[in-house]
């Protein structure tokens, strides 16, 4: 068992408590069981009394739950940092850049991949992320893109097979497709829970794209889309229509693709991913009106060595707030349950109870400092299960 009390401000996501949208207690105390749920919440005068004497004080620090960044790429050999140099000086962002990380993953052994990997995944922990959805697609062979999947399946039970993320130099589409949908997948299905496909100008069109979701979900995946982000296409609607779990990007939306994401009530998320829109110095998605239609939102880092070479969720929400027309409350909000509702998940990103007990301890009173303070390290402390796994409570 572990209490907390003293917690200045504490963000539980939990609607039935009737405290707006994050479910805010002020002055609260938070019990996790031996199960490494959360038991109680509430506030510290009405801490039972069996747990006063054990519990620790924070000092008016605030606690979250942790961040669930539902959309990453974190199995990759190398970097692009000549390409990002190169778009600072004015060279635009294409797909086609993922080939040269295809041939640094292709390259990398086993080891320099899971070790890159691991160190990423600590990198976001540290950041306050408890979940982590990884994908494979930088190495578009089928025994790169399942060596890729094993090496996600080391950190997270969240892996997404996205062996079409582009056509690799050396095939035809029509050809690759059907490797995709065929040989690869069945390869790759065993260490993956969703598949995802990049639907976009330079990479897979809709007809391809509802060929390979087709195929991943007769193997029993969830469904994921990259859609939207380089121009305005079909990828939105084509996710919505097939029952996708996610639309990724959604950078280029019009209304009817807005009005097919709200008629989805979160069963499809909307996805943004702002550090990838800061990273290519493209536009950002304008948030407010997905919300104002009632769209659900997730934010995730998307984390790539191509466009968004990051794992701060701090970051992520911070950006949000001050270019896509977010409130603190509803960035957050995204970045946590929005996160687990793009993984289907009601387990993590809230702190109900009978949740996994997955919080950041922040060194700060209130949530809104995440987006208050941009680029300072705020997280004090990190639970992953109940149990501490960074920093401290002191």
């Amino acid at each position: 068992m572990l209490a907390i009390s003293g917690i200045g401000t504490l963000v539980t996501n939990d609607a039935s408590l009737e405290r707006g949208k994050l479910g805010i207690i002020n002055n609260a105390a938070l019990v996790i069981g031996d199960d490494n749920k959360i038991a109680w919440a509430g506030e510290s005068v009405n801490l039972p009394r069996e747990f006063v004497g054990m519990a620790t004080n924070v000092g008016g620090r605030a606690i979250i739950p942790g961040f669930v960044d539902s959309h990453t790429h974190l199995v990759f050999g190398g970097d692009r940092a000549s390409e990002f140099e190169a778009r600072m000086s004015g060279k635009p962002y294409t797909a086609g850049g993922i080939r040269t990380t295809m041939t640094a993953t292709r390259a990398a052994t086993n080891e320099i991949l899971i070790e890159n990997a691991q160190r990423l995944a600590n990198e976001a922990l540290h950041s306050g992320t408890t979940t982590l959805e990884v994908k494979s697609g930088y190495g578009l062979s089928v025994t790169d893109e399942t060596r890729s999947l094993q090496v996600a399946s080391t950190i997270t039970s969240e892996t997404t097979f996205l062996g079409a993320h582009v056509v690799p130099p050396d095939s035809k589409i029509d050809d690759y497709v059907n490797l995709v949908c065929g040989e690869m997948l069945t390869q790759c299905a065993p260490n993956a829970k969703w598949i995802d496909v990049f639907c976009d100008h330079g990479a897979f069109d809709v007809g391809h794209a509802r060929a390979i979701l087709t195929a991943g979900a007769k193997a029993g995946l969830g469904l994921r889309i990259h859609a939207n982000q380089l121009r305005h296409g079909g990828g939105v609607q084509l996710g919505v229509e097939m029952g996708a779990a996610s639309c990724d990007h959604c950078t280029h939306l019009n209304d009817a693709d807005i009005s097919a994401l709200a008629d989805a009530n979160g069963r499809t998320v909307a996805t943004l991913l702002p550090t990838a829109e800061l990273c290519t110095r493209s536009k950002f998605p304008d948030a407010r009106r997905l919300l104002d239609a009632g769209v659900t939102i997730a934010l995730a880092s998307d984390c790539n060595p191509g466009s968004s070479y990051t794992t701060s969720m701090p970051l992520v929400i911070s950006l949000a707030v001050l270019n896509m027309n977010m409130t603190c409350d509803e960035a957050v909000w995204s970045a946590t349950a929005g996160g687990a509702a793009a993984l289907r998940r009601t387990d993590i990103g809230s702190l109900h109870i009978g949740a996994q007990a997955d919080f950041a301890l922040l060194n700060s009173s209130s949530h809104i400092h995440l987006a208050y303070r941009p680029g300072v390290q705020l997280i004090n402390a990190v639970f992953k299960k109940g149990e501490c796994v960074a920093g401290s409570l002191k």
